[in-house]
C-alpha cells in the first residue's frame, strides 16, 4: 500500500519548495478549463464590442497569458519555468450565456505546468470579471479545473 505524501510539507511539517533537480526533463503540457456566467445582455454587450473598458475577450486573452508566465510570483512553492507556449482562448456561448475560457501551456522541464494553466484560466476569468462588473453585478466565476496533464513520472491524466 502506497502512503499519499504532501510533497511541499518536509517531515517535520514545514512547508518547502520541492527538489526537482534529479528529474528528468520532458515535454510537459497541461489544460486548463472555466467560465464566467453573464446574463445574455451583457453577452450582446461584449460581443458587439460595446464595453466602456474595451475589448473584454482580447484584454482577457492577454491578462491570462500574462499570469501563466508570473505563475511562480503568485503561488509561493511554485518553481519558476521556461515556458514554451500559453494559448489561451475565449468563447461565448450565448445559449447559456457565458464566456468559456481554455488555457494550453506547454514546457520541457522537470516539473509540470498545471499551476501556469490553472492560473491563466484563473486571471482570464477574473479580467472578464473586472470589465464586466460595472454593467453586471449578479456575473461569477465557475467550474475552473485542470483537465489534462501531460509528461512527466506521475503520467498522464485525462479529466474532462
Amino acid at each position: 500500500m502506497t502512503k499519499n505524501i504532501l510533497t511541499h510539507i518536509d517531515l517535520d511539517g514545514n512547508a518547502h519548495m520541492v527538489d526537482v533537480g534529479d528529474k528528468v526533463p520532458t515535454e510537459r503540457i497541461a489544460r486548463a478549463k472555466g467560465q464566467v456566467v453573464l446574463k445574455p445582455e451583457t453577452v450582446e454587450l461584449i460581443r458587439a464590442g460595446l464595453m466602456k473598458k474595451g475589448d473584454v475577450l482580447s484584454v482577457a486573452q492577454i491578462a491570462g497569458i500574462q499570469a501563466a508566465k508570473k505563475t511562480s510570483e503568485l503561488i509561493p512553492l511554485c518553481h519558476p519555468l521556461a515556458i514554451n507556449q500559453v494559448k489561451v482562448t475565449l468563447s461565448i456561448d450565448e445559449k447559456l450565456p457565458i464566456v468559456n475560457i481554455e488555457a494550453l501551456v506547454k514546457t520541457f522541464g522537470k516539473t509540470g505546468v498545471e499551476m501556469e494553466a490553472l492560473t491563466a484560466v484563473s486571471v482570464a476569468a477574473l479580467t472578464v470579471y473586472d470589465m464586466v462588473k460595472a454593467v453586471e453585478k449578479t456575473a461569477h466565476i465557475e467550474n475552473i479545473r485542470l483537465v489534462e496533464k501531460r509528461g512527466g513520472k506521475s503520467g498522464d491524466v485525462i479529466n474532462e
